[in-house]
């Protein structure tokens, strides 16, 4: 190889090897540019809800089928009458089927069952947007054919504005964080990388009753106490990519 073709081929490595140390320190810029931090963020609201959901069923009994039917209707319609003249809306109102059901009881002399008449259920399912009037409505359904309880489901009627708010704590608690652990090394927060909801949760607590109608009385309907829901806690988490300056 002559002494021009040696210079050459020098020349070509030198020009690879800068682009290769080139190369790297772009890489290690790029790194450092991107060096990033995730944080999660929790929000909490206590609340108290403002509207309920009872679920009630008017429950009859008799010998014949034809006769528990109309009896049911009846009383049916009795509680109906007494919903609407609280000023329940048409569309708070739901009611179910009839449910008709032979009764059988066992004999455990004889081992066998024995036909004792006829059960008809029919379930509604109120909404009730006055938690105030709650007392009265259970106390008006008890007085006018509803016998059984099944339960009160306490909610929110407007969620959207609870759940932003909620939402925005969240994410102002992820940036507090990251901002946070950023300065205790020394470094700066940057803009956002990534941010992505983890959940909003809003629980219905439920008041259990399941009252038997043989033991329902007008009376245990019109206590307010009876109906403390207590508060409702809203929560909300996020996940934030920060990056770091």
């Amino acid at each position: 190889m002559g002494r021009l073709g040696f210079t050459t081929k020098m020349a070509q490595m030198l020009v690879i090897f800068s682009f290769f140390v080139a190369g790297a320190a772009g890489q290690e810029q790029l790194t450092g540019i991107r060096a990033e931090v995730t944080v999660s963020g929790e929000g909490v609201i206590k609340t108290l809800p403002d509207m309920a959901i009872v679920e009630f069923a008017v429950v009859s009994r008799n010998e014949r089928p034809d006769r528990v039917r109309t009896e049911n209707e009846q009383a049916s319609a009795a509680a109906l009458n007494a919903i609407r003249g609280l000023g329940v809306e048409e569309k708070d109102i739901k009611l179910q089927n009839l449910n008709l059901n032979q009764l059988r009881e066992y004999d455990p002399d004889r081992r066998t069952y024995t036909e004792n008449g006829f059960e008809a259920t029919r379930s509604l399912t109120v909404t009730v947007r006055d938690l105030d009037s709650l007392p009265d409505l259970i106390a008006a359904l008890i007085s006018n054919g509803a016998n059984r309880m099944n339960s009160i489901q306490y909610g929110l009627d407007d969620r959207d504005d609870v759940e932003l708010e909620v939402l925005r704590m969240a994410v102002a608690r992820a940036r507090t964080k990251a901002t946070v652990m950023v300065a205790e090394l020394g470094r700066e927060l940057g803009v956002v990388l990534q941010i992505s909801e983890q959940g909003i949760s809003i629980p219905s607590p439920v008041m259990r009753m399941e009252v038997s109608y043989d033991t329902m009385s007008s009376k245990s309907g019109g206590d307010p106490d009876a109906y403390a829901s207590g508060q409702i806690e809203v929560r909300a988490s996020v996940t934030v990519v920060f990056q770091i300056k």
